[in-house]
């Protein structure tokens, strides 16, 4: 398997390809989300949007020297899955400044009540921001990253065919989805 520091192009290369590029990871970026409620947003990250992120960082930032792509890399290499996780980023999106002011202030710990469930068991609660806090006791970030674990038994079952649900049971923000066949195929491709 080709490492993320291999797989990078050169700022030129890059730009060459840029769009052809995004408009393949939007795609792809649409195939790993799953919208829960009204306003969040689970994407699930993977080589190729982490990859991207890693690019176009690189990119705005005119980084082409060695340390600098390696301290880009170490930033976002976190967030690609190991195996038997599933790692996504949450995006609480609200249009509206004042509304997204007024909702972020009542969902303070929204990150410690996201969860995935498998058909017959118990619900697997993301571990949440491992690299810094993103909230204050007055209100949360817009966007958490989040890693879930799961046991061997659950991605048997997810690989069998069980349902598979993403959900909230935040006090303010309470909703559940089941995952979609075509987005649960894709993650459980991310079971090494």
């Amino acid at each position: 398997m080709t490492s993320l520091r291999d797989s990078l192009l050169s700022l030129e290369a890059y730009a060459k390809s840029r769009a052809e590029i995004r408009r393949r990871i939007i795609a792809h970026r649409r195939l790993r989300s799953v919208r829960i409620g009204d306003a969040m947003n689970l994407q699930f990250e993977d080589m190729e949007t982490i990859r991207y992120q890693v690019q176009e960082m690189l990119r705005v930032e005119r980084i082409f020297e060695e340390q600098g792509i390696q301290a880009e890399i170490d930033a976002y290499a976190p967030l690609i899955p190991d195996g038997t996780n599933w790692k996504a980023t949450q995006l609480l999106e609200y249009a509206d400044a004042d509304q997204r002011r007024r909702e972020l202030g009542r969902l303070v710990g929204i990150e410690d009540h996201t969860f995935v469930q498998i058909e017959g068991c118990l619900p697997v609660y993301a571990i949440a921001d491992e690299d810094i806090d993103r909230e204050t006791a007055e209100k949360t970030s817009s966007v958490h990253f989040l890693r879930f674990e799961f046991s061997t038994q659950m991605i048997a079952g997810m690989r069998s065919g069980a349902r598979v649900e993403a959900g909230c049971d935040h006090p303010a923000y309470a909703a559940r989805v089941a995952i979609p066949a075509a987005t649960l195929a894709v993650l459980i491709g991310d079971f090494a």
